[in-house]
């Protein structure tokens, strides 16, 4: 009768659950992952982009009442087109330009209206001053200002302003003079232009001049090794808003398949030592490493108490008995002089080897006497 070595299924199956199991944890992390991020985060405040974070409606909607958009990335162009006049210059996105060009947006003819918070806020808009934070949700505007009056509601918050002039939306829209500042411009973009006034504040907003002059950040230069730019944005601004979740289904997909294969303790064995040694060897042999190290105390005390711990219950002495109570209870037992009986059991410790030899006779001479009376 042959038997098959061949593998079964069922063997297969054992040996590689576990790798199956693994990959479909890996698939199931990759697929939540990918659903959390959303696909493209698109190109925030941009006229030309249609993502959710864009403003491709905002901009046709314009074009359609006749307003002109130009969308450029630099302030050459944007000061070339200021020339034309009747013009509005807005700065979206957050821009990654330098300090003296800045200066040169601030001196440009024009209305100027400014999104969020700008790194040279201060030099774009000067009479405008920061004044806190605002949760991003549906406001009232709370202010004369007819832009915004006739808009009604719109879902405004993020930064919050002070400003010589109109002050609307709890603070989040600011003006003063030609210059018009913005806490979030999340109402402009695709995902929440349709709601509330979001759409009719922009248009009125941005819509007052013939054209508008949208400036987003330039595209990165190639070589160019400043990562964060000259805004000083730190790396959790420029982190992708799905990594955070990457990073969480990974850490619970380490800890699942920890917990899976990991060992675990079993129930305790006990094992059989594989020589018996006798009481007396054992002993013998402490007695003998006391003697080369030459520890009477500790020889001592280890006499003293084995003694003790043995008579303490003849005597009948409960608990934790006083040396006075231990000595008087013996000396009436044995008869023996209390004074050489409290030397023997609490008394300084022998001063040589004979002495020690000395205290053992006494104790055991002690224990005998208790034990026939």
């Amino acid at each position: 009768m042959s038997v098959s070595t061949s593998p079964t299924a069922a063997g297969l199956w054992r040996r590689s659950r576990a790798t199956v199991a693994v990959a479909l944890l890996v698939v199931a992390t990759a697929v939540f992952g990918a659903l959390l991020a959303g696909g493209d985060q698109g190109r925030y405040l941009d006229p030309d982009d249609t993502s959710l974070r864009g403003s491709r409606a905002l901009a046709e909607l314009l074009r359609d009442r006749g307003v002109r958009v130009d969308r450029v990335d630099s302030v050459a162009t944007a000061e070339s087109l200021a020339r034309e006049g009747d013009r509005l210059l807005l700065v979206g996105a957050p821009w990654n330009g330098d300090y003296s060009e800045a200066e040169r947006l601030a001196d440009i003819s024009g209305d100027l209206v400014v999104v969020g918070d700008q790194p040279y806020l201060d030099v774009l808009a000067p009479a405008v001053e920061h004044d806190g934070q605002a949760r991003l949700r549906s406001r009232e505007p709370g202010c004369r200002l007819p832009a915004a009056r006739a808009a009604g509601s719109a879902y405004l918050g993020g930064l919050t302003f002070k400003a010589s002039g109109d002050s609307c939306y709890a603070g989040s829209l600011a003006v003063a003079g030609t210059v018009t500042v913005l806490g979030s411009g999340e109402f402009m973009t695709n995902q929440r232009l349709a709601e509330d006034g979001n759409a009719a504040l922009a248009l009125n907003l941005l819509g007052s001049r013939k054209a508008v002059t949208w400036l987003v950040p330039a595209p990165p230069r190639p070589g160019d090794d400043q990562l964060a730019g000259p805004g000083g944005r730190s790396i959790g601004e420029l982190m992708p808003d799905n990594v955070p979740w990457a990073v969480l289904m990974a850490a619970i997909a380490v800890v699942v398949v920890a917990l899976w294969q990991g060992r675990r303790l079993g129930p305790v064995v006990a094992e059989r030592l594989p020589v018996v040694v006798r009481a007396a060897e054992t002993v013998e042999g402490r007695g003998r490493l006391y003697r080369a190290r030459r520890a009477r105390v500790q020889a001592a005390e280890a006499l003293r108490g084995g003694a003790l711990d043995r008579l303490t219950p003849r005597l009948g002495l409960g608990g934790q008995p006083g040396a006075d109570e231990v000595v008087a209870a013996l000396a009436v037992r044995t008869g023996l002089e209390p004074g050489h009986l409290g030397a023997a059991l609490y008394g300084p410790p022998p001063a040589d080897d004979a002495g020690l030899v000395a205290l053992a006779g006494y104790l055991d001479e002690i224990e005998r006497q208790v034990r026939e009376h």
